[in-house]
C-alpha cells in the first residue's frame, strides 16, 4: 500500500502578494470537430513560468463556479485552466440535463479522455505554464475526468478530487498514473462513497501513491455554496469541509510540486 504523510499545516498557504493582478480570458479550443470554450486565470504581476492546474467543473458545466476556483488558484501564483467538456455554450439548465449531458462521458470514457487531454494541451501550451509541473482538479463529474486525464497516462504531478465520482470501467489502466492523488470526500455522500473501496484497490494495486481525506458529516456537493445548506436533500455546502479540503489541496501540491510558485 503506497500512502504519503502531507505536510505540516503551517506551510500549506500560497504566498499572495497585495500587487497580484488576476488575468482572466476566455480560451476558444476544440476536440476533433466539438468546439470548446475554456477559462484561463494566472497573475500578471508574477515572474517567469509557473505550474499549471487544471480545473473540471461539475455536472452542470463550465459556469461560474469552476471559474471561481481558477481565480483563486491564480491568486496563489498557479497558471489555472478551467476545462470545458461539454462545448461552448453548453450549460445544463437543470439536473436532468446534467445528467444526460455527464452520463455521455461516464458511459464513454474514451470521449472523457480526449476531451480532457484537449483542455490538458492547451493548458501545457501557456507561455507561463511549466509543463513539467502540471495538476489537476475536478468537482463531482469533474473529479471523473481528472482521474481518467491521469488513468491516459498523461503527464500530471498530482490530481486531487472533490466529491468526486470515483469508480471506473478499466481499474488497470491505474497502472498509466504518473504523479499522487488526493481524494477529498463527504464522509455522508450517498452518490459516491460506495466506490471509495473499489477506488482504494485500484490505487494499491497499481502502486499509485495516493490519500483519501473523508470530512464527517459531509454531503455531495460540499464545496459548492450554491448548494444550500440542507444536508438531508443529498447535497449541501459545509464550510468547514470545504476550507479544509482547499487547504488541503494547496499543501498537496506544495509536495507534488517541490515548492510553492514563485510571485
Amino acid at each position: 500500500m503506497k500512502r504519503w504523510w502531507m505536510l505540516p499545516a503551517f506551510v500549506l498557504l500560497g504566498s499572495v502578494t497585495a500587487s497580484a493582478e488576476i488575468h482572466t480570458e476566455s480560451v476558444e479550443y476544440q476536440d476533433g470537430a466539438t468546439v470548446l470554450e475554456g477559462y484561463l486565470a494566472y497573475d500578471s504581476a508574477g515572474q517567469g513560468k509557473r505550474p499549471g492546474i487544471l480545473v473540471v467543473h461539475e455536472w452542470m458545466g463550465l459556469g461560474p463556479y469552476a471559474k471561481r476556483r481558477a481565480e483563486q488558484l491564480a491568486r496563489l501564483g498557479y497558471v489555472a485552466f478551467a476545462a470545458d467538456m461539454y462545448g461552448k455554450g453548453v450549460y445544463a439548465k437543470d439536473h436532468e440535463e446534467a445528467a444526460k449531458l455527464s452520463g455521455l462521458y461516464r458511459n464513454d470514457r474514451q470521449l472523457a479522455r480526449a476531451r480532457i487531454n484537449a483542455a490538458y494541451d492547451v493548458l501545457v501550451n501557456q507561455s507561463l505554464v511549466d509543463a513539467t509541473r502540471i495538476g489537476a482538479i475536478g468537482y463531482c463529474f469533474g473529479g471523473m475526468a481528472v482521474l481518467e486525464l491521469a488513468r491516459s497516462g498523461a503527464n500530471v504531478r498530482g490530481v486531487v478530487t472533490f466529491h468526486g465520482a470515483l469508480s471506473t470501467p478499466t481499474p488497470a489502466d491505474a497502472k498509466n498514473i504518473k504523479g499522487r492523488v488526493l481524494v477529498c470526500q463527504g464522509g455522508e455522500d450517498r452518490f459516491t462513497i460506495g466506490d471509495l473501496d473499489a477506488f482504494k484497490q485500484e490505487m494499491e494495486q497499481a502502486g499509485v501513491p495516493y490519500q483519501v481525506i473523508v470530512y464527517p458529516g459531509a454531503v455531495h456537493s460540499f464545496t459548492v455554496p450554491e448548494a444550500g445548506n440542507d444536508p438531508s436533500t443529498g447535497a449541501a455546502y459545509n464550510p468547514e469541509a470545504d476550507q479544509q479540503s482547499w487547504k488541503a489541496m494547496q499543501e498537496f501540491f506544495r509536495l507534488v510540486f517541490g515548492a510553492e510558485p514563485a510571485l
